[in-house]
């Protein structure tokens, strides 16, 4: 243990030896609680020159000035245009030397459970049904709750690391849940003994992880370094750390990774690049091709030639996030402009022939990796929220044409349903009406009904039980709680008090990919 000590200690050290922050006492009151006292991001990205490739100083004035719409980044107006500048100035200064975190130091950070021959092969706690458990994340104290979703008691907390983000990922099994914090921590945590068993420190700034859908690798995708780590998910041990840069040697941050099982591949969105890289941790089957005889040899020959070999597929766009057509065919994603930070057009990819087959223009920003697909009058369609309008936008799969745009209180952040129920849940995320959950009708494509939960508390990130009986409601509040409704007749079962609970995880739905759960 006094050994371990150290070696954190020592990489504390390094990080803040070699991170020297130039930035004035300006950005320590303003921004340094958001985006970390040395500019390395914690909730907030890092604000390093090379994190800011699509947001030029002049956009980045505007942003400190009236803040940044569909994020957590406030407005400053009591700043002067001196001060701005001085923050300005601050920011898009190199750091020197550049920080860096390569194998060793992730080595340094590496933890593992001292007596894993005593852990449990079973849970030591009983319930009804064990994959109808819940994982739910709450911001405000830095734990997660393991919720029984089959008579609403907290089974225990754990301790986490803070500023966790992206939705927790499970073994096949439930048996391991794996977290990822913004400052790089990876943690796997075995639910059936109620431990955390392993953690390391993968980056400096993470975006979020993927688990392979064999449970054999997790993806990290990093923010700073602009870089992806394959880890072993039994030990966390790094396995590859691949730069993300282009064939000219541009580099990117990684906006989003996600697992596609049946390709048995990691999809990875790039934020400062216009392409999505597809990496193999098996070679891909044939079905998924379907007869495309040509594409599937050559895919076949570079997945086993080389472990981890990546596909490039050049876009039109940037993508900052994405969804998946539900038998992962295509992927259809956004992202605001570099130039105008309007919204470009929504692109439809399609993986089999690795190119976009169309565009579909929205307004606003549309959040696709909150989008969900369902069954509609003989056809399929994809819904998605909107970070910027009060807007639901659907889209015809079959053409990729939008049947309609429904209106809304205002934005929102997530979109929710389940097989077994006949609504779709969106909140009002944003503005005013942050306290309103819209239900819509799937086949009418109507809002059927508004809940106001709790007056002026954010209401948000719907998830349902396994069976899809129960619709299980986030107030996200630091005095939060989970309200339980039933999914058919709208009415409330119970609540459940919380500390600022951001999401809920049910085992059943994550681990089997239901469409109305993001994936």
């Amino acid at each position: 243990m006094l050994k371990l000590q150290f070696k954190l200690w020592l990489i504390f050290y390094w990080l803040v030896a070699t991170a020297a922050m130039p930035a004035s006492n300006l950005y320590q009151q303003y921004c340094a609680n958001c985006h970390g006292k040395n500019r390395l991001g914690l909730m907030g990205p890092a604000l390093l020159p090379e994190n800011l490739g699509r947001l030029s100083p002049e956009q980045a004035k505007q942003v400190i000035r009236n803040g940044r719409n569909a994020s957590q980044m406030p407005a400053f107006p009591q700043l002067s245009t001196a001060q701005i500048k001085q923050l300005i100035d601050d920011i898009y200064t190199p750091l020197t030397p550049p920080p860096k975190w390569e194998k060793e130091q992730m080595l340094a950070t590496q933890w593992l459970y001292p007596n894993p021959d005593t852990l449990a092969s079973q849970p030591i706690f009983k319930t009804q049904d064990y994959l109808n458990l819940f994982v739910v994340v709450e911001l405000a104290d830095h734990y997660i709750s393991l919720l029984d979703g089959n008579n609403f008691k907290v089974i225990t907390r754990i301790k986490t690391r803070p500023v966790l983000h992206g939705g927790p990922k499970y073994s096949s099994d439930g048996r391991y849940v794996y977290l990822s914090s913004r400052n790089g921590w990876i943690s796997k945590i075995d639910l059936y003994n109620l431990k955390t068993v392993a953690e390391i420190r993968a980056g400096i700034n993470t975006r979020n992880i993927a688990l392979s859908a064999d449970d054999h690798y997790i993806l990290v995708g990093n923010y700073f370094p602009h870089n992806l780590v394959i880890l072993d998910a039994n030990d966390l041990s790094p396995i590859k750390i691949i730069p993300v840069r282009n064939d000219f040697g541009q580099s990117s941050r990684v906006s989003a990774v996600y697992t596609a099982p049946p390709r048995h591949s990691f999809i990875v969105a790039l934020k400062d690049l216009p392409e999505i890289w597809e990496i193999y941790y098996q070679a891909p089957k044939e079905p998924i091709y379907q007869g495309l005889v040509h594409d599937y040899q050559y895919q076949e020959g570079i997945a086993q030639t080389e472990k981890f070999a990546i596909r490039k597929i050049h876009l039109t766009h940037y993508l900052d996030d994405f969804f998946f057509d539900q038998n992962y065919q295509h992927i259809l994603g956004s992202a605001r402009s570099s130039q105008t930070q309007q919204p470009s057009p929504v692109q439809v990819v399609n993986l089999f022939v690795g190119r976009t087959i169309a565009e579909i223009p929205i307004q606003g920003l549309p959040h696709l990796g909150s989008g969900i697909s369902w069954d509609y009058n003989n056809t399929r369609v994809l819904a998605t929220p909107n970070l910027k309008t009060g807007l639901i936008s659907i889209i015809d799969q079959s053409n990729w044409k939008i049947i309609k745009q429904l209106p809304t209180l205002g934005p929102g952040f997530f979109l929710r349903s389940h097989p077994n129920s006949p609504y779709a849940w969106t909140d009002v995320f944003f503005g005013p009406n942050k306290d309103a959950i819209h239900i819509i009708d799937k086949q009418s494509l109507a809002i059927v009904k508004t809940l106001k939960p709790i007056p002026n508390k954010t209401s948000a990130h719907v998830e349902f039980t396994k069976d899809g009986r129960y619709a299980l409601l986030s107030i996200w509040e630091e005095d939060g709680a989970i309200i339980v409704y039933d999914s058919h007749t709208l009415e409330e079962v119970t609540r459940l008090p919380m500390k600022k609970p951001s999401g809920k995880y049910n085992i059943y739905l994550k681990t089997r990919y239901l469409e109305g759960t993001s994936h």
